[in-house]
């Protein structure tokens, strides 16, 4: 049921980073509530990407499903 939010959630983010270049690729969500997440095409070698992860796709995630920890990328 979690995982399924986190899609539904990650797939609203996702025409955001597709639009420079990039996409975002749900892995896993561990038991402690932590999403793993791979971050592609120019967001996988962009300088930028930890504060996209950190201060976007983590704080979106932990706003819309409250139950989410952090957020890491792989």
């Amino acid at each position: 049921m979690l995982k399924e939010k986190v899609l539904k959630v990650l797939d609203t983010i996702r025409p955001g980073l597709q639009a420079d270049g990039g996409d975002i690729k749900f892995i896993r969500i561990d038991d402690d509530n932590v999403v793993y997440v791979h971050l592609a095409g120019a967001c996988g070698g962009c300088p930028m990407s930890q504060i996209t992860l950190k201060q976007g796709i983590e704080r979106i995630l932990k706003m819309q499903i409250p139950e989410i920890k952090a957020v890491e990328a792989i």
